[in-house]
């Protein structure tokens, strides 16, 4: 079992021999391609993905523990498959088209300035999460706890507020109107 320590990784591509290692522990990632590696059975412990492509890569068991992604492109990545005990991550600048988040405890986690567009929230704690600058067009949240999550500066975003727990979640306008939409009305 091959265990990487604050290896730094920058412009490599893992496309064609994906990850030989089992544990990453503090390393980073830098313009790196991980389209389509399957990551399962990794454990990244307190990792960092600068402007990584990372879209469709396979999560099956993977541990993300205090992994921060920056500038990465992560189309349709499965959350829901990593490995819930040792999931912590948080986004900044990203595009997270189409990602699902199944039962994941995303508590205080940060979407920043990240594009979430048509994403699944389903089940997931949300508690104290931060969306600033997110856009959320499209975005499905289905029973999450999105008690004091703050979407004041997330834009097109649709909540059912009787199928999810919000209370203190902060909200502005227009954003606002996206409270409404499941009631068809029509605000002038």
């Amino acid at each position: 079992m091959k265990v990487y320590d604050d290896e730094v990784f920058a412009n490599v591509s893992f496309v064609d021999g994906g990850m030989d290692g089992c544990e990453y522990d503090g390393c980073s990632f830098e313009g790196c391609d991980f389209s389509g590696v399957s990551f399962g059975g990794k454990e990244l412990i307190n990792c960092s993905f600068v402007d990584c492509n990372l879209s469709m890569v396979a999560l099956n068991g993977a541990g993300l523990k205090n992994v921060t992604f920056t500038r990465c492109k992560l189309v349709g990545v499965d959350f829901s498959l990593a490995n819930g005990m040792l999931f912590s991550v948080s986004f900044s600048e990203c595009l997270l088209d189409y990602t699902i988040f199944i039962k994941r405890n995303l508590k205080g986690a940060a979407f920043t300035d990240c594009s979430l567009k048509m994403a699944i929230f389903e089940e997931c704690n949300l508690q104290s999460a931060k969306f600033s600058g997110a856009i959320l067009e499209g975005s499905t949240f289905t029973k999450c706890n999105i008690q004091d999550a703050d979407f004041t500066s997330a834009s097109l975003y649709a909540i059912d507020l009787s199928v999810n727990s919000c209370k203190n979640a902060r909200f502005s306008y227009p954003g606002l109107l996206g409270l409404l939409t499941k009631y068809g009305i029509k605000i002038e």
